[in-house]
């Protein structure tokens, strides 16, 4: 009786074997790691408009340019009208110093001077404080340009974007994940909110309601003693049927 001996692999061959199963391995584990990285990059992108571009509210300068020719100083009537103007706003938003920035060694440094002087008797007359106003001196780089008088100061306002970002083509594309699964593009919405966020008024306005008024007592009482009585609460405006054209839906 004969035994039969399977012939075995020599240790030098074996060794290649083990490496390329462990390279293998180690190649399944990163793609693995680097499909999942894909995932989550995709699923963070919001797909409404208002939370990829969000209303933010932030502390951002008003800034106004007051242009000086060489021949004369002070201000004109639209000037002294936009100097007031900053001032009362800033007597009601401002949260730091009027930063003013006056020109020097230049041809009308002279003038600058002149009006820079008028521009603290505005500020006076509309009760800005001299200590809260900040006078710097600069000389332009460019000598091409008009020196000017540069006035700011920060406040709270509220901000959106940037806009013009666009991470995906929005053509029909391989790439392109909105194109074939009908979602917006990432750009879309961005010019809106930043338009509603620059006509804010009052920043506070979108993170909590004003106070109420009293309500009037007087009118009040009217009502209550209409209702009391079983009369109508409503108030009849006669003059009303005067502004009408026509009298369809009588």
């Amino acid at each position: 009786m004969t035994r039969s001996i399977k012939p075995t692999r020599p240790a030098a061959l074996r060794r290649p074997l083990c490496l390329a199963g462990a390279l293998v391995g180690v190649s399944m584990a990163l793609g693995a790691c680097k499909t999942s990285s894909d995932l989550v990059m995709a699923a963070s992108v919001p797909d409404d408009y208002r939370l990829r571009h969000p209303i933010a509210i932030q502390e951002a300068d008003r800034s106004i340019v007051v242009f000086v020719g060489r021949g004369r100083g002070g201000l004109s009537a639209a000037q002294r009208a936009d100097v007031m103007a900053l001032a009362q706003s800033w007597l009601r938003e401002g949260t730091g110093a009027i930063s003013v920035d006056v020109p020097v060694r230049t041809p009308n440094a002279r003038a600058a001077e002149d009006t820079m002087r008028e521009i603290r008797a505005s500020f006076a007359a509309a009760g800005v404080p001299p200590r809260a106003v900040n006078v710097r001196q600069y000389t332009p780089e460019d000598p091409r340009h008009m020196a000017a008088i540069r006035l700011n100061y920060p406040r709270i306002s509220a901000v959106a974007g940037p806009c013009g970002l666009w991470p995906e083509d929005l053509g029909n594309s391989i790439n392109n994940k909105s194109y074939f699964e009908n979602k917006p593009y990432y750009n879309f919405g961005c010019a809106n909110q930043r338009n509603l966020a620059s006509m804010i008024d009052n920043p506070s306005d979108l993170v909590q309601p004003r106070p109420e008024t009293p309500a009037y007592t007087p009118r009040r009482s009217i009502a209550f003693e209409k209702y009391r009585k079983g009369q109508t609460t409503t108030t009849n405006y006669p003059e009303a049927d005067k502004a009408k054209l026509s009298d369809t839906g009588k």
